[in-house]
């Protein structure tokens, strides 16, 4: 599945990184306590949460995260789409909450994807 297909099933949109909505994802992670995503370490995942701030953009770049959706209608600032772009992380966001998200996934074939060697 493609960052794009996947907000497009999300009914969402992408706020930055659209020309790159065509990276594949092989997993995804929905938490909104940065220490369990960093507990997730897979190789192509998408992370979906409701934490809005910087903290979130950083922890994506440290675990080599490419994509995250922001769940129940919450929209990063311009300052946290400023970071994405230069880390290259795509950004979206859905209105629909995180249980319904990652089931929408779920049931669309997105299931678990390989692990990554740390």
């Amino acid at each position: 599945m493609t960052v794009s297909e996947a907000v497009s099933l999300l009914e969402g949109e992408i706020f930055c990184g659209k020309e790159n909505g065509d990276r594949e994802i092989l997993s995804a992670c929905g938490a909104d306590l940065m220490s369990d995503v960093m507990a997730f370490v897979k190789e192509r995942v998408l992370l979906l949460t409701g934490l809005v701030n910087p903290q979130v953009i950083r922890t994506a770049e440290l675990l080599d995260i490419h994509a995250i959706i922001f769940v129940r209608g919450k929209n990063p600032s311009a300052d946290m789409i400023d970071m994405a772009v230069e880390s290259d992380i795509i950004l979206g966001g859905t209105k629909l909450p995180m249980f319904v998200s990652c089931g929408k996934l779920y049931e669309a074939g997105l299931k678990q994807g390989g692990t990554r060697q740390i």
